[in-house]
């Protein structure tokens, strides 16, 4: 069955439920909605996932089922990456994950057809992708973004083919509606979609942060980490701040761009950049020469044109520089992030630069909840905060990360609080509030699946033409007709 694979004939529907997650004989089924090269968050963190999962020790099973894309697809995100074959990028995303981390992790890659919606700047499932899950590994499902894997889904219900489905919320789709014309529209219809599948569909929804709307069944905890090699910057930082034979200015070296902040992003307006150039036009309009604030931003996306012609026209202290890896040489003398982002979960870069052990600016808001309790983050609720924030990480020098703060940005930390936050609920012992429950799931989902069914329908909101039905070929041959968007779709 391939590198760490491993039948399991009671793990289908058929078998009663072991008390626990971590029980040994468990498989747990990743399904993501992105997959590398495309450097997302929804393709990165499930990995890591999937590969910490599968190196806790115990006998549990692991697969990973991610979208392949045809070659006019691929053109699209990843035109630097092409790939002939399902295995030839399996490779790749296994080369990718060995230089993060420090074990060999033992788990399965498989691939679901996905099409790049050119309207949404996302990728949507074609047919029912429960099917490329044998019934014997059935057991324990994890979809990340459960709302965006079952927009268009139609077919078995997620919740009839796995013991257990946990549902994990990436995206503050929401507020992306809300930015698009007729968003107060538009977000009221997603709210309640997402709502209706999410429940149809899964067991219990992990909710990253409370950016995001109510969920049925739902908790609130931060189940991401950061890559070991973040992790490791910050202890080296750390230990060299408490070594008592380096003199002051050899530890303050390792931030030797100190009077210049950085942000890095994908370049699309609602991913903080609007608010970026808006911060940074306001403070800079009264601060006093010595407390100016020049930035560096590192990222590329369907707006970096704009977004740089806009800062130029405003004649902002902004340097673009493209795309950068947030872990490369060039960002480590870095000594403050400033992430004014709205529009965020939870972000990895945040947590990223934390680990790091830099200063982080960043908005009083729900995504940064987390983020709000390590000492090196400053928030902010206007400008005049704002402000005070940023002459802060100017003129000081952020304390070394302590060894359990940087333990709770590790994977290892955040794997525990998935198993934690992903368990079955307590049975529902009032058995009006039960049939309740059930009926209601019911009838979301026969509803739902009637809707999905019709081409005409999928077509008008979005679905695209021809994802109705999985592909008549192998993965590999398969070339469908290029995407045209629905009547929803971003204008």
């Amino acid at each position: 069955m391939g590198r760490g694979g491993r039948s399991r004939s009671g793990a289908g529907a058929s078998r009663a439920t072991p008390a626990t997650l971590r029980d040994p004989d468990r498989h747990f089924t990743i399904v993501t909605t992105a997959s590398l090269p495309w450097m997302t968050g929804t393709s990165v963190n499930p990995l890591l996932r999937a590969a910490y999962m599968a190196n806790r020790g115990d006998e549990c099973g692991v697969t990973l089922l991610v979208p392949w894309l045809a070659p006019c697809d691929q053109k699209l995100v990843h035109p630097n990456a092409m790939f002939q074959t399902p295995e030839e990028q399996q490779q790749y995303i296994r080369s990718w994950l060995a230089g993060r981390v420090d074990f060999d992790p033992k788990f399965e890659i498989h691939f679901y057809p996905g099409r790049y919606a050119i309207d949404k700047g996302s990728i949507v499932p074609v047919g029912d992708i429960t099917d490329y899950v044998p019934d014997n590994e059935a057991d324990v499902a994890v979809l990340e973004e459960p709302e965006h894997l079952t927009w268009f889904h139609h077919g078995k219900r997620w919740t009839h083919k796995f013991q257990h489905v946990v549902g994990i919320i990436h995206t503050n789709y929401l507020e992306y509606a809300r930015r698009e014309k007729d968003g107060d529209k538009k977000e009221v219809l997603l709210r309640g979609v997402n709502a209706f599948v999410a429940r149809a569909h899964c067991h219990k929804i992990i909710k990253l942060s409370d950016a995001v709307q109510d969920f049925a069944r739902s908790v609130t905890v931060n189940v991401h980490g950061v890559s070991p090699h973040f992790i490791e910057v910050g202890r080296k930082i750390a230990a060299a701040a408490k070594d008592n034979t380096k003199s002051e200015e050899e530890v303050g070296s390792t931030f030797g761009k100190g009077k210049v902040g950085y942000f890095i992003g994908k370049v699309v307006w609602a991913k903080g950049y609007l608010e970026l150039l808006e911060r940074v036009k306001e403070y800079n309009a009264t601060a006093a020469s010595k407390d100016k604030l020049i930035m560096d931003v590192f990222g590329d996306g369907d707006d970096f044109k704009a977004v740089k012609d806009s800062a130029a026209r405003q004649q902002l202290a902004l340097t673009f520089h493209g795309r950068a890896d947030h872990a490369g040489d060039v960002i480590r003398g870095y000594k403050f992030f400033i992430n004014p982002s709205l529009s965020d979960v939870v972000a990895t870069t945040t947590a990223e630069a934390l680990a790091m052990g830099k200063f982080v600016v960043c908005a009083r808001h729900p995504s940064n909840e987390f983020f709000s309790t390590f000492k090196n983050c400053r928030t902010y609720s206007n400008p005049d905060e704002f402000a005070e924030c940023v002459r802060e990480v100017l003129h000081g020098e952020p304390e070394p990360i302590s060894p359990s703060d940087l333990h709770r940005l590790t994977w290892q930390a955040a794997t525990e609080r998935f198993l934690d936050a992903a368990e079955p609920d307590p049975p529902e012992q009032n058995i009006v509030r039960k049939v309740r429950s059930l009926l209601g799931d019911w009838v979301s989902a026969k509803f739902h699946n009637m809707l999905t069914a019709s081409e005409a329908v999928r077509c008008l909101v979005g679905g695209g033409a021809g994802t109705l039905l999985r592909p008549g070929t192998g993965l590999a041959n398969w070339r469908p007709d290029i995407w045209s968007g629905g009547v929803m779709d971003r204008k």
